[in-house]
C-alpha cells in the first residue's frame, strides 16, 4: 500500500542518500556513475524543499499535471524528469518542461514528440513481456529508435515486482545488453527494493523513493 511522505528530514535524507551511495559502490560501480533520481510521485510539493536542502538535485514525476504543478513552485530546486507512463497527449506539456522522458513506448507517442520535441529521451522496454505493463518488445526496439524524431540516449525497465532483487538481476542484465547492442549510454532501472542489483548490472540511474525518505 503506497503512502504519502510527509515531515521528510534534510538530515535523514542525506544520510540515506550516503547509504545509497555505499551500497552502490559495494557492488563494484563508482557512485559518480550513477544518478539518484528521487521519484515524487508521493510527496508533496510542499514537503520538496526538503529534498533539495538533504541533497537531491534530480526529481521524477510519475503524472503529467503534478509535474507541471510541482515544477511552477520549485523549478529551480531540481533537475525535473518524467518517469511514469507516458500520455500521448501529454507530450506537448510534458517535454518543455523536463530534461528526459524515461517511458516512450507507443507510435502515437513519437508522433507527438515530433510536433512537440523532447530534448531527449528513453524507450522503455517490456523485458519481461508482461501485458500489464507499457513498454516495447525487445524485437520492436530498433524500429523505435530509428522512428523516434528525437534523441534516444538510453533504455528503461520496469521488472515484475519481487521481493528478491536477484529476481530482478536477469532483467536487468538483459536490458543493458540491448543498450549496448544499439549504443546507448543510460540505462535507467531499479527501485528501492533492488537499486544495488541494478546498479551492479550497469543502472545509470536508479528511481528511489522510500529508501531515500524513510
Amino acid at each position: 500500500m503506497t503512502r504519502e511522505f510527509t515531515g521528510l528530514r534534510p538530515e535523514k535524507i542525506r544520510e540515506n542518500l550516503e547509504r545509497v551511495r555505499e551500497a552502490i559502490a559495494a557492488v563494484g560501480r563508482d557512485p559518480a556513475e550513477v544518478d539518484i533520481l528521487a521519484a515524487i510521485k508521493y510527496v508533496s510539493a510542499d514537503e520538496l524543499p526538503a529534498l533539495a536542502e538533504g541533497g537531491i538535485q534530480l526529481v521524477g514525476e510519475n503524472r503529467a499535471q503534478e509535474l507541471l504543478a510541482k515544477r511552477e513552485q520549485h523549478a529551480e530546486l531540481f533537475t525535473w524528469d518524467f518517469i511514469g507512463a507516458l500520455q500521448s497527449r501529454k507530450v506537448r506539456d510534458i517535454a518543455p518542461a523536463v530534461r528526459l522522458i524515461h517511458s516512450v513506448a507507443s507510435e502515437s507517442a513519437l508522433r507527438q514528440l515530433e510536433k512537440h520535441p523532447a530534448r531527449e529521451v528513453l524507450i522503455e522496454v517490456n523485458v519481461a513481456g508482461e501485458e500489464s505493463k507499457a513498454g516495447v518488445d525487445p524485437g520492436e526496439l530498433a524500429h523505435y529508435i530509428e522512428a523516434c524524431p528525437v534523441p534516444v540516449t538510453g533504455l528503461m525497465c520496469m521488472p515484475p515486482f519481487t521481493e528478491n532483487p536477484e529476481d530482478s538481476r536477469r532483467h536487468f542484465a538483459r536490458v543493458a545488453e540491448l543498450a549496448a547492442e544499439h549504443g546507448l549510454e543510460r540505462l535507467s532501472m531499479g527501485t528501492s527494493q533492488d537499486y544495488a542489483v541494478a546498479a551492479q548490472e550497469g543502472a545509470t540511474i536508479v528511481r528511489l523513493g522510500s529508501v531515500v525518505y524513510e
